[in-house]
């Protein structure tokens, strides 16, 4: 056990909209550190998101956030040589990073042909409650829901 929890560390707003949500989510989508073509492939995926809808891109991205992030999850956990899977409450900060690590998991793997096309179709899917991240969410939601038998092994 360790003896001090580790500082929290706090990212800085991006310079468009000001958000450190925004921040946040191009840290992930970012390869071998090139965090200003990350900006660019998140800037440039929201101005199509705005062409396709008609709407203000970053009020759908939230939307797809919301509707992308889980609020149960299933852990493993022994008990007497067993494995059950356990259904376990999502914190706040880990909901939302893994509602971005998914939305941008299934973004990078759909078929259009670039990635700002692909992050804008999976946004706008996300948005309207379908798409590859939103059926990973109910995936996880059934499996939580099928092991409420073994939520009392909580830790």
């Amino acid at each position: 056990m360790r003896k001090a929890k580790p500082k929290k560390r706090y990212v800085l707003p991006d310079p468009k909209f000001k958000e450190t949500l925004v921040t946040k989510f191009v840290n992930n989508l970012m390869y071998e550190g090139k965090k200003s073509l990350s900006y660019a492939i998140f800037y440039d995926a929201l101005e199509l998101v705005e062409k396709k809808t008609n709407d203000n891109g970053l009020d759908i991205w939230k939307k797809a956030l919301n509707n992308v992030m889980p609020s149960v999850e299933v852990k493993s956990r022994r008990v007497g040589g067993a494995t059950f899977q356990v259904p376990t409450e999502v914190r706040p900060d880990r909901k939302v990073s893994v509602g971005m690590k998914w939305l941008i998991k299934y973004a990078r793997s759909r078929g259009e042909k670039t990635m700002v096309d692909r992050l804008a179709a999976e946004i706008i899917a996300a948005s309207k409650g379908e798409g590859a991240a939103v059926k990973k969410k109910d995936d996880t939601h059934r499996m939580a829901e099928a092991n409420k038998a073994f939520s009392h092994f909580r830790f």
